[in-house]
């Protein structure tokens, strides 16, 4: 079921435009296909979209598009789970019910947009990084981008080289939606392909610890500029906690160099001034918030609670989060990229025959 009317919607309609996979494409494959010899290494937006459309092609995937569910939910007696599902051209519910259950509907679900005040009566245009395409139109104007993920990172860059008179904030209304102190590792996809290469054959703190000295190196000490590493490596990080590292496209040199400005957590707005908790004011035309995507799976899926907590992500921790009672499944929901969407699908799929297996014998 697929509640958008195409397949990767979120690539294909709220990304912006130079966006590439961060990570090297031999890190981002789908099981049983690979992509093609001559595909660049960091594979842009749109030959992605492409390669999933081969996918779908190749394996005679038939998502049923403009599918809405409404609800999911396990009848112990029956010991199935009934799903509500509403057809978007006829809204027309109908019924449905399997042995299994496997929710991938991933943690982008819907946008998050900070509640600060005075935001409602913005004078200028404020969007979520999801509306985002280019820096094109905004060129001359004075733009705020609100947080300093990758996202928000390189919309900053973006902004600067089309002539926007960019500022970011990296401090954080991010802690305050997500409950994370503000820590990133900032690194180049080059240190992060070579770490996810060696970490393959050697301990991942010993990885770790190169890779914090080559960004060191490369970028030297980024805390004036309210950039803070986390005490915890970068791969070591985002296996416990799903948090990727900063990938700079260059953002990075025009914090230092004063093109794109830092500051700090924002205070209020009023009209189209901006007030920062320090006291300092400044004028924009246009607020992107940067802030990231929440999944929507607890509004829909009843008796999930052996597998998702209350945020609709994963309770248990990579690599055990993918399966809950009653035969539930979660895939793309532990923030894992497509290496981690692979894993989950092949364990999940194996588990499914493996079960389906064992019912038929003992029927036999």
């Amino acid at each position: 079921m697929e509640r958008e009317d195409c397949s990767a919607s979120l690539w294909r309609n709220r990304a912006y435009d130079r966006l590439k996979l961060h990570l090297a494409k031999e890190f981002c494959e789908l099981p049983h296909m690979s992509y093609p010899i001559d595909a660049p290494t960091y594979i842009p937006k749109d030959q992605f979209v492409k390669y999933l459309d081969s996918y779908i092609e190749r394996f005679d995937i038939q998502p049923k598009y403009n599918t809405a569910i409404k609800s999911c939910t396990y009848d112990e007696g029956k010991e199935c789970w009934i799903s509500l599902a509403c057809d978007a051209a006829t809204s027309r519910v109908v019924m449905y019910k399997s042995k299994f259950l496997v929710v991938a509907s991933g943690e982008n679900s819907a946008a998050n947009i900070l509640v600060i005040p005075g935001l409602h009566d913005f004078a200028g245009e404020a969007i979520h990084s999801s509306l985002y395409k280019s820096g094109t139109a905004y060129s001359g104007k004075n733009v705020l981008v609100v947080g300093c993920g990758n996202s928000g990172m390189e919309i900053a860059y973006d902004l600067a080289t089309h002539g926007a008179n960019a500022s970011i904030v990296v401090r954080s209304q991010e802690r305050m939606l997500f409950h994370l102190h503000l820590k990133v590792h900032v690194m180049t996809k080059e240190i992060i392909r070579f770490g996810m290469t060696l970490v393959q054959h050697t301990p991942v703190n010993a990885v770790d610890d190169l890779l914090v000295r080559m960004s060191k190196f490369l970028f030297g000490d980024l805390s004036k500029h309210g950039i803070v590493r986390p005490e915890t490596g970068p791969l070591l990080l985002k296996e416990k906690t799903g948090r990727s590292a900063v990938i700079d496209v260059g953002t990075v040199g025009l914090i230092k160099n004063g093109t794109i400005k830092v500051l700090g957590n924002i205070s209020k707005i009023n009209g189209n001034v901006v007030e920062f908790e320090d006291k300092k004011e400044s004028s924009f035309d246009v607020i992107v918030f940067a802030t990231g995507y929440k999944s929507m799976a607890n509004t829909w899926l009843k008796n999930g609670e052996s597998m998702l907590n209350n945020d609709g992500l994963p309770k248990k921790e990579f690599p055990n989060h993918w399966k809950g009672a009653n035969e539930l499944y979660c895939a793309v929901l532990a923030r894992r990229g497509l290496a981690g969407i692979a894993i989950d699908a092949k364990n999940i799929a194996n588990d499914i025959l493996s079960s389906y297996d064992m019912h038929r014998c003992e029927t036999n």
